[in-house]
């Protein structure tokens, strides 16, 4: 009877909390505060409705967490589903031979080539994938669509497509999960909760930024991303960061901002940087250095497969977003939308097929490489999309472009031979030391 009784105290924690937010995200979506489109801190109630819906997950998830942490629930729990349930979301599995985990998580030597022919490839299937999902956002969110009756019309939810980005991503690496033999999973599923909350963010910021600032200034803010991504690394993981990753990742950010200030200072057409704009680059570039940062800790702290991480990233921003959706009215209209116009259907299949395949090595580069490998890729990712901007509208390279390109080439080429000088030498002295014993 106490087990059930506090089975049945985690469920109206669960459904009061759960329905009290609803219901007031439901009301405050539906009395069209502040709706004048012209109102230039729209940003403000729009994001706070998406986190008032993202709340609907967090709050009742918090409660139930503090609650069961204050009597000690693992020890009294039952083995009946909403215990099961509960072990998964918030208890680690300590049940694994840790000798076993140790030996088959050492990971393998690698000689200089086959870091920088790996790295290759990582760095190819980033830029294909992103630089093709950029290519189709933008169609997707500028060109009009026309149905069968011959009328056109915009398609303007941005937060559908990120939700349609996960739901496929989700899919695809759930079916990989349940189809291969993985590693026993050991990270309790709320884990997952601050990286897949902080990707959302990062990425409705980003959106949300270029009503205030133009694409190419955007770009040069992100150029930057490699220096608070060592910040959080040393906040979040504790990482040690050599002098030579100090020095690259300045020079690479010194390069990106020489080549993308010389072929992005277009300002015809450009929209006024405002307090808005700033605010909101700042809130991108903070979330995605976090986002990187998360999860290369738990990728050393829990031993799980890229693929893995992917699953779960992606499970809770599907719910995050299709609560958030449904709370706004906002999955009903997208879903109503692409029924009348079919072509968008397909775009979007397309958009989130490159989104889910970009993950797929995102996770791959975070795993193998660490988050700062990873930052510096999308980093001249950017510079590769202005390249391409360049190539279609045909703006023109200066000096002061060419100059960073070989800054940002040098800095990439003289990290990886530091880094793999520094490894030769840590393996010869340990090899030393043991020869000594």
């Amino acid at each position: 009877m106490v087990k059930n009784g506090v089975e049945v105290v985690i469920s109206v924690i669960l459904l009061t909390s759960t329905g009290l937010l609803f219901l007031i995200n439901r009301y405050v979506s539906l009395s069209q505060v502040f709706a004048d489109p012209k109102f230039e801190y729209n940003w403000i109630i729009f994001g706070f409705h998406n986190i008032l819906g993202y709340s609907t997950v967090l709050l009742p998830g918090y409660l139930v967490y503090r609650y069961i942490h204050k009597i000690n629930y693992f020890n009294k729990a039952g083995h009946n589903g909403l215990a099961f349930v509960i072990r998964k979301c918030f208890e680690s599995d300590d049940t694994i031979d840790c000798a076993n985990l140790a030996v088959s998580n050492v990971p393998q030597s690698r000689t200089l080539l086959q870091d920088g022919l790996l790295l290759m490839f990582y760095f190819v299937g980033l830029q294909a994938s992103f630089l093709t999902w950029g290519v189709l956002q933008e169609k997707v969110m500028t060109q009009k669509y026309e149905n069968a009756d011959g009328g056109t019309a915009h398609f303007t939810d941005s937060q559908f497509l990120v939700f349609v980005n996960r739901i496929l991503a989700f899919l695809l690496s759930g079916f990989v999960v349940l189809c291969t033999r993985q590693p026993t999973h050991r990270a309790p599923l709320y884990k997952y909760v601050y990286c897949s909350l902080s990707n959302i963010l990062s990425s409705w910021c980003q959106y949300e930024a270029l009503k205030y600032v133009s694409f190419p200034y955007q770009v040069l803010a992100k150029a930057t991303k490699t220096i608070p991504v060592m910040i959080l690394g040393k906040i979040i993981s504790k990482t040690k960061y050599e002098s030579y990753e100090y020095l690259t990742a300045l020079l690479l950010s010194l390069g990106m901002l020489f080549f993308m200030f010389d072929t992005g200072n277009d300002s015809k057409g450009s929209s006024t940087t405002t307090l808005s704009g700033v605010f909101l680059l700042c809130s991108y570039i903070a979330f995605d250095s976090f986002t990187s940062n998360w999860q290369g800790s738990l990728f050393k702290q829990y031993h799980m497969k890229p693929i893995q991480m992917m699953c779960g990233v992606n499970f809770f921003s599907c719910i995050f977003t299709a609560i958030s959706l449904l709370q706004q009215g906002g999955l009903l209209r997208s879903v109503r939308f692409m029924l009348d116009y079919p072509a968008f259907m397909f775009d979007c299949f397309l958009l989130s097929l490159c989104s889910a395949t970009g993950q797929l090595f995102i996770f791959k580069t975070i795993a193998t490489f660490g988050p700062l490998i990873f930052v510096i890729i999308t980093t001249m990712r950017q510079g590769f999309s202005v390249l391409l901007s360049c190539i279609i509208y045909g703006h023109e390279i200066h000096a002061v472009g060419i100059v960073g390109v070989f800054v940002v080439f040098f800095s990439i080429f003289l990290r990886i031979y530091c880094g793999h000088r520094i490894r030769t030498k840590r393996k010869r002295a340990q090899t030393a030391a043991d020869l000594k014993i």
